[in-house]
């Protein structure tokens, strides 16, 4: 199979007709009309590019693309945002959010093709994409192989407590506020509390064993993940 696509659109009709575009050019396509099902597929399967409408049950698509564009994991998958608001303003959020195009209904499938195209073709040509390893004082994690490792030893971590070491690490030196932390490991649409960052954060401590004091607290803010200036 080619490129893989995820359309993230509830129209019966649209999703039909990409669906016929995108197979004629052998690409592999998922579809999904609720919002939330979206961002986790998004999550899961880490498409190549995605085709976002904004009105949509479940979670519209800024929300969607903002919680893709703060998640290191995610946040270079190219997204093309399809809607009905033609609203400029719409236009300048979707953009300033990270979307790569924003196309409004009702449209050309040959043009959104051409545009999808000339994204993906882009994105092949640039050097070093998303890194697959951060390090710091010491921790490494290596996306990759979804691993986490504190001098020698190997972590055993929930995918959240990889989530949330990784978006430290890959910060480190940098405060985190706490809405920060829950933005990026468990998204914009979490109705959680600041408490589940610091039950996460103790968990995590924990795991990290000799290392766990890498991990700053900074009162009454969040936290930090020490970099290698601070020994």
């Amino acid at each position: 199979m080619g490129r893989k696509i995820l359309v993230i659109e509830d129209e019966a009709d649209i999703v039909t007709l990409l669906k016929h575009y995108f197979l004629q050019e052998h690409f592999e396509v998922t579809t999904t009309g609720n919002g939330l099902e979206g961002l986790s597929l998004a999550r899961t399967l880490h498409p190549d590019l995605i085709v976002l409408d904004l009105m949509l049950p479940g979670l519209d698509g800024l929300s969607i693309n903002r919680s893709l564009k703060k998640d290191p994991l995610t946040a270079g998958i190219p997204v093309v945002i399809l809607t009905a608001k033609s609203d400029e303003t719409d236009r300048i959020v979707g953009l300033e959010l990270g979307a790569d195009d924003y196309i409004v209904k009702p449209f050309n499938p040959k043009e959104l093709l051409a545009r999808i195209k000339a994204i993906l073709r882009r994105t092949e040509q640039e050097p070093a994409q998303r890194p697959e390893r951060f390090s710091a004082a010491g921790v490494v994690m290596d996306i990759a192989r979804h691993e986490a490792r504190a001098g020698d030893t190997l972590l055993d971590l929930t995918a959240k407590e990889f989530s949330l070491l990784l978006a430290l690490v890959k910060n480190s030196g940098r405060v985190l506020d706490r809405q920060m932390l829950l933005d990026l490991v468990w998204g914009a649409d979490y109705e959680g509390t600041d408490r589940t960052v610091d039950v996460h954060i103790r968990r995590l401590r924990k795991k990290l064993g000799a290392y766990q004091d890498r991990v700053q607290t900074v009162k009454q803010i969040g936290y930090k993940f020490m970099d290698r200036e601070d020994f």
